[in-house]
């Protein structure tokens, strides 16, 4: 199969037949992943604090360091957490905060080391770049020492957060003092060159243009060609109840958007080995249609998420419903773990 170009790609996301087009997706979805299964992990998303200074206009959940609901969690409260989530079948623990402007590294690798110890069959992957970045500016060292200290700790694997929409213009609107893009790319790349895998990420709905969305997954796709460590692709739309961009722009969800959108990054992103359906943040229809636009994963349960939260924007669902989803699009429902490794057939 030809390679998709920019410019092809652009011109389906414009204008390209909705239905062939998730043909063409779930087709090579299926010769990638000829079984017919789809995949789901149990995780939990704890947000160890909400301080952050970088002030991201899309987001509803940063506080300053004075505001009343400030917080930073100590080791007793994650405790709490971990432990409802052990009982609840959670596999996995996203780790993740705001870009706290004092927290030293021992506070980070104190958190993981605290996980490793007390509950050392849960897979820890936490910290995206931009708080990694933080992580190396507090301390004076660079990234990859941050992360050879993090992973020595316990970590296992990194989320994809902060990437947003990879293209500067975009950044400087929606998150002008957050990383750059080459910054994000270049803790993904030393991460890739360590062991550490990590997933990757798009948020969109807010100022980007079609040609942008495309631009993002192409440097999703170059770095891949070189480290071959993404092991899988998300994407979701800007959530804006609560947000001040949201109170500057106009906002309209569109299914139709989400599943060119899932469609055209399977197609694009050839190198990449699976396409997560995001039915936690576009509700579990649309999450099961996705399953024939070129997606081959559920996601997680996230048995516990804040930030969509706050953002006026909240799914749940227990697992035999998740299981249910994938049985009644006429798919073999699969347990994973964050590696991909299959735990449970149903």
């Amino acid at each position: 199969m030809k390679r998709l170009g920019k410019t092809e790609a652009v011109k389906l996301f414009k204008s390209g037949d909705l239905l062939a087009l998730g043909k063409s997706a779930h087709e090579f979805r299926m010769k990638l992943h000829p079984e017919p299964v789809v995949s789901f992990v149990m995780d939990t998303n704890i947000n160890y604090t909400n301080i952050c200074d970088v002030g991201c206009l899309f987001c509803a959940f940063y506080r300053s360091r004075n505001h009343a609901d400030a917080y930073v969690m100590t080791n007793e409260e994650l405790k709490d957490k971990l432990d409802t989530a052990s009982v609840n079948g959670v596999t996995t623990v996203l780790l993740q905060g705001g870009m706290h402007p004092d927290l030293q590294l021992d506070y980070y690798v104190g958190l993981i080391s605290y996980i490793k110890q007390n509950y050392p069959g849960m897979h820890i992957h936490a910290f995206s770049p931009p708080e990694v970045i933080r992580m190396a500016e507090i301390s004076g060292l660079n990234i990859r020492d941050i992360i050879s200290a993090l992973k020595s700790a316990g970590l296992m694997s990194i989320p994809g957060g902060g990437a947003e929409i990879l293209v500067e213009r975009v950044r400087k609107v929606i998150s002008p003092a957050k990383p750059h893009v080459d910054e994000w790319l270049s803790v993904m790349e030393a991460a890739h060159s360590m062991g550490i895998p990590t997933t990757a990420t798009m948020m969109y709905g807010h100022v980007e243009t079609p040609e942008e969305i495309i631009e993002h997954l192409d440097r999703l796709r170059s770095l891949q060609d070189r480290t071959k460590g993404f092991t899988a692709f998300i994407a979701w739309d800007f959530k804006s109840e609560n947000t001040t961009l949201g109170r500057k722009i106009q906002t309209r969800y569109s299914a139709e958007k989400y599943l060119r959108i899932v469609a055209i990054a399977r197609l694009y992103l050839d190198n990449f080995p699976n396409i997560q359906a995001s039915w936690s943040s576009q509700g579990k229809d649309i999450g099961q249609l996705s399953l024939y636009f070129g997606a081959n994963d559920l996601g997680s349960l996230l048995f516990e998420e804040n930030v969509m939260r706050l953002a006026g924007h909240r799914l749940v669902a227990q697992r035999d419903e998740i299981v249910a989803l994938i049985k009644d699009a006429g798919f073999t429902p699969v347990q994973r773990n964050t590696f991909y490794d299959t735990l449970k057939v149903f």
